[in-house]
């Protein structure tokens, strides 16, 4: 899978909480660069609830469930191509409140908080853009999760 069909999950990915940058493809391409490729088997986790991680995920192809635990299951959601997971911790330090687990085999793409924080410093307009639309995310996933009464990913 190449950053360009990454690309093209996310802008192609029709649901509510998806992320909607406004970057051109230039600055598509620039983002692109800070990301690193993942391949996870059926069944692995990607991330464990209570770990913690400054890590925000996009999935380029594959599926993957959002689940929490806490004397029961909780499944929350279902990611599809094009989706992110993990964006709490763009934002803070803390734990993860959700597990999310690979339903089969996939490619995700990582951008890691130092990995960020270079963007930053380099394309200042770039890095602010995508802070906005996963802040955005964030926000319709909380909103959702607090109408459900379920725990916030």
């Amino acid at each position: 899978m190449t950053t360009d069909e990454l690309i093209h999950a996310i802008q192609s990915l029709n649901a509510e909480d998806a992320f909607r940058p406004r970057l051109d493809p230039q600055q598509w391409r620039t983002f692109t660069q800070y990301l690193t490729r993942h391949e996870i088997r059926s069944g692995e986790l990607l991330l464990k609830q209570g770990e913690q991680d400054r890590t925000l995920y996009f999935l380029g192809q594959g599926s993957l469930q959002v689940y929490a635990t806490g004397g029961t299951t909780n499944k929350i959601a279902i990611l599809r191509p094009g989706a992110m997971c993990g964006e709490p911790g763009l934002f803070a330090d803390g734990e993860r409140t959700a597990s999310v687990e690979a339903m089969t085999a996939s490619v995700v793409w990582a951008l890691r908080l130092p990995r960020f924080e270079e963007l930053c410093a380099r394309v200042p307009v770039i890095a602010l853009e995508v802070l906005r639309a996963a802040g955005s995310v964030m926000a319709l996933r909380m909103r959702g999760n607090i109408a459900r009464q379920t725990p916030i990913t």
